[in-house]
């Protein structure tokens, strides 16, 4: 069954549940960097045919965490635009360090 989410408030604590593996949570992260030097790069060179690489590397490390390490399913299969904005809400509180504060 799939539950219905309000917002996002209300969806990012189930996602980050879906998300308590460290090596998922790496790899997800791994995902974002890439995919962020990618874009970079893309608008630095006007390579816009680079474009084609970023769900590639982002999706592809994300996906290898969670039916690797996680053994879970994507959130992205079931909620795709809440699940988009968790995983740059995620790379986000990283970046600040909030997860050391709060425990997953």
């Amino acid at each position: 069954m799939n539950k219905q989410f309000n917002s996002f408030a209300e969806f990012y604590p189930f996602y980050l549940k879906e998300h308590s593996n460290p090596t998922c949570r790496s790899l997800h992260y791994v995902g974002s960097t890439l995919t962020l030097i990618i874009l970079a790069i893309t608008i630095t060179t006007s390579n816009y045919w680079m474009l084609w690489f970023l769900p590639v590397i982002g999706y592809g490390f994300a996906w290898i965490g969670h039916f690797g390490f996680e053994k879970n399913r994507p959130a992205t299969f079931k909620y795709p635009f809440y699940s988009f904005v968790g995983d740059w809400v995620m790379y986000k509180d990283f970046l600040t360090g909030k997860f050391k504060k709060q425990s997953l």
